[in-house]
């Protein structure tokens, strides 16, 4: 359980994503994958790194129970800061970074997704931004890397998700396959790029960053400030409060299993 990173084959290394039920992850997980991933990156040995997880979904986002348990706000800065440093570490990569997506992908996991070279998916996958029902913001600079500007306005607004095919068909989804043959599938693209000289795609990674459109990086920063402010004023408390009495009401209503 938690961030696990080991050598597939020659020049491909893998970082794996493991926080039962759902990976929702605590801000010390978010500075963990940072840093597996950035290490990867920098072994000399290593031309292309491959981001999955385990589990039922890929990211389900922050904990948020993490920061219900906080009274002030340092879960919140911690688990900002986390998912900055994550988010950075994948665009930042020395090399480039395929990620497998399986099932659901939220939240902080589009802010991961939406910063990677290339994406593989299972054909359960589904892509999307809860945070307005969360009291938050953040992570729209990540997911307008993968649909038209007018569309992520309609999924931030909403909180609406899209599916694997539909990302495959504006073309940020490199390949669809049954969940099954999603690690095969990643692979055979990390392997595609491990045989290149690595002299060369650390060199391709590096260009293709600077000549990028937006600055992900400053972008988000300013996404993150409006998060803080919805917590200094009190709105994502009641926003939260209200989600997890809605979890509870949902619990109780659930029909019970007959023995």
């Amino acid at each position: 359980m938690g961030i696990n990173r080991h050598t597939e084959t020659e020049g491909v290394e893998v970082v794996t994503v493991d926080y039962p039920p759902v990976n929702a992850l605590p801000s010390d997980g978010w500075f963990a994958l940072a840093d597996a991933i950035t290490q990867a990156g920098k072994n000399p040995e290593t031309r292309v790194v491959v981001l999955r997880a385990e589990g039922r979904g890929f990211n389900a986002g922050v904990d948020i129970k993490e920061m219900n348990r906080d009274v002030g706000h340092t879960a919140l800065i911690r688990a900002n800061h986390g998912c900055f440093a994550a988010f950075a570490a994948v665009y930042d990569c020395e090399v480039p970074v395929v990620t497998a997506v399986n099932g659901f992908c939220l939240g902080g996991g589009i802010g991961l997704v939406g910063n990677s070279d290339v994406i593989v998916a299972s054909d359960d996958a589904t892509f999307g931004l809860p945070e307005v029902d969360r009291g938050a913001l953040g992570a729209a600079t990540h997911l307008a890397r993968l649909v038209p500007q007018h569309l992520m306005r309609t999924m931030f607004y909403t909180a609406g998700t899209l599916t694997a095919q539909q990302l495959h068909h504006y073309g940020s989804v490199f390949k669809v396959v049954p969940r099954a043959e999603l690690d095969a599938a990643a692979m055979e693209v990390a392997k595609n790029i491990a045989n290149k000289d690595g002299r060369v795609i650390r060199a391709a990674k590096k260009a293709l960053n600077g000549i990028d459109v937006q600055d992900v990086h400053r972008s988000y920063r300013f996404e993150q400030g409006f998060t803080m402010e919805l917590n200094l004023a009190g709105v994502a408390d009641e926003i939260r409060a209200r989600f997890d009495d809605d979890l509870a009401a949902q619990k109780n209503s659930a029909p019970k299993k007959e023995s």
